[in-house]
C-alpha cells in the first residue's frame, strides 16, 4: 500500500471521499460556483451499460472511463457562444483568414468547421494521424474513452483525414477537446482547439518561382531532420516558408506589430519537420502553437497524392488567457454575468482586460489516504476531485508520498 499527501484549498465546502491514501492542496473560489451537489463520482464504465451522448448510444466496456463531470461539458460549445472570450478569439482568427486568403472566385479560400461532433473513433484520433499503437498518447489514463472503439477527441486533428478525404485542401477546424489532466489554473479536462490545414498542388506551390515548371514536389530519397523522404528540398522549403509566414501574419493580427517570434524544433507523429511557435509577450517567451509540414503518408492515404501541405493547431484558452489577462482556465466555464459581460464588445478586435471577480483569499485543506499498489493513476484522483468538488477546486498538489515497507 502507498500513502500520499495532497493539499488543496477552497472558498467553499469541499467534498473529498477518502479510503485510500493521498494529501492534496487546491484552491476554490466561491464567486465561480455554489456548493456542489453530492453527485455520482464513479466513472460510467459498468460493462453492459450504455451511454447516451449527442443522440447516439455507446455500449460500455472495460475501457470506458467517462465521468458525469465531463459528460456535462459535452455540447456546451463555448467557442460558438456569441461574445464568449473563446468565441471572440475564434472569430478574430476566422476573420483574418477570410480577409487574407481569397480564392479565385472571390470567396474565402479556407472553409470553417466548428460544429463537428467531439465523439470520434480511436482510428480517427490516432491511426489516421499515424500515431503508433503503443504510443503513450493513447493511454487510458490520458484520454476519455466511451469504449474501446470510440472516445472524446483529444485534438481537432482527429478530423484532418476525413476533411482531406472529402476533397478539401484548405480548412479550419474549431472544437472542444478532452484530455485527463492535472488540476491547476492552466489545465482543465475540456479545452478548445483551432486547427488549420492547407495543401498545395505543384502549380500552386511553384507559381511565381523562376523556372518553377522544372521543379517537382516529390522524389525518392532518405529522411533527414530537415525533410521527409518523399519531398524535394525545394518543395519542403516553400511549404515551410508559407506556413511560418501565415502564422507570423496571424499572430501579428492578434497581438499587434513588433511582435518578437521564434521557432523551436519539435516532434509530432503527423508532421515533419515540426515546430513550436513562441512569442515574446511582456518580456516572457510563451509557446502558443504547434505546426509542421504534413506527413505525406497521411496526405496520400486521404486521396491527395498529388499535393503537399502544412498544418497547425493552437489552444483557444491559451490565447485568450494571454490576450485578455484571464488568470484561471476554469473561468471560461463561468456563467457569472460579471464575467461574461466583460466580453460583450461591439468590435471583435476591441482590446479587453479581464477584471477579477473575487478578492477572497484561498482556503487550503490537507487530506491523506491509502492507495492501492496497482491500477492507480493520478488522473483518476483528479477526475474524482473535479466530480465531487466541481470548479471550486483551483489546484491539487502532491506534497508527500510514503510507501510502507511491510505492506505488499
Amino acid at each position: 500500500m502507498v500513502g500520499s499527501a495532497l493539499r488543496r484549498g477552497s472558498h467553499a465546502y469541499v467534498y473529498l471521499m477518502s479510503k485510500a491514501g493521498h494529501i492534496s492542496r487546491g484552491h476554490q473560489h466561491q464567486a465561480w460556483g455554489s456548493r456542489p451537489a453530492a453527485v455520482e463520482c464513479v466513472a460510467l464504465r459498468a460493462p453492459g451499460s450504455v451511454v447516451e451522448l449527442l443522440g447516439k448510444s455507446y455500449p460500455q466496456d472495460d475501457h470506458s472511463n467517462l465521468t458525469q463531470k465531463v459528460l456535462a461539458r459535452v455540447g456546451r460549445n463555448l467557442h460558438n457562444q456569441q461574445h464568449h472570450p473563446l468565441w471572440l478569439i475564434k472569430e478574430r482568427v476566422k476573420d483574418h483568414f477570410y480577409r487574407q486568403y481569397v480564392g479565385r472566385s472571390g470567396t474565402p479560400l479556407f472553409s470553417v468547421h466548428d460544429n463537428l461532433s467531439p465523439v470520434v473513433t480511436t482510428w480517427q484520433n490516432f491511426d489516421s494521424l499515424l500515431i503508433p499503437a503503443e504510443h503513450p498518447s493513447r493511454k487510458k489514463g490520458d484520454n476519455y474513452y466511451l469504449n474501446r472503439t470510440h472516445m472524446l477527441r483529444a485534438h481537432t486533428s482527429a478530423h484532418q483525414w476525413d476533411l482531406l478525404h472529402a476533397g478539401l485542401d484548405a480548412f479550419l477546424v474549431v472544437g472542444d477537446v478532452y484530455r485527463r489532466d492535472q488540476i491547476d489554473s492552466q489545465h482543465y479536462p475540456v479545452f478548445h482547439q483551432l486547427e488549420a490545414v492547407r495543401l498545395f498542388s505543384k502549380h500552386e506551390l511553384f507559381a511565381g518561382i523562376e523556372d518553377g515548371e522544372s521543379l517537382q514536389l516529390f522524389e525518392q530519397s532518405s529522411r533527414s531532420t530537415h525533410k521527409q523522404e518523399t519531398h524535394t528540398m525545394e518543395a519542403m522549403k516553400l511549404v515551410e516558408f508559407d506556413l511560418k509566414q501565415t502564422l507570423t501574419r496571424l499572430m501579428t493580427h492578434l497581438f499587434g506589430d513588433g511582435l518578437e517570434i521564434r521557432w523551436v524544433d519539435c516532434y509530432f507523429p503527423f508532421t515533419h519537420p515540426s515546430f513550436e511557435m513562441e512569442i515574446n509577450f511582456h518580456g516572457e517567451w510563451l509557446e502558443v502553437l504547434g505546426c509542421g509540414v504534413m506527413e505525406q503518408q497521411l496526405v496520400n492515404s486521404a486521396g491527395a497524392q498529388d499535393r503537399i501541405g502544412w498544418a497547425f493547431g493552437l489552444g483557444l484558452e491559451r490565447l485568450a488567457m494571454i490576450l485578455y489577462d484571464i488568470p484561471d482556465i476554469r473561468l471560461f466555464w463561468s456563467e457569472d454575468e460579471r464575467f461574461l459581460k466583460q466580453f460583450r464588445v461591439a468590435n471583435i478586435n476591441q482590446k479587453v482586460k479581464f477584471q477579477p471577480l473575487s478578492k477572497y483569499p484561498a482556503l487550503i485543506n490537507d487530506i491523506s489516504f491509502w492507495l492501492p499498489s496497482e491500477t492507480y493513476a493520478e488522473n483518476d484522483f483528479y477526475d474524482l476531485v473535479r466530480t465531487i468538488g466541481g470548479d471550486l477546486v483551483e489546484k491539487v498538489d502532491l506534497i508527500d508520498k510514503f510507501e510502507h515497507p511491510k505492506v505488499p
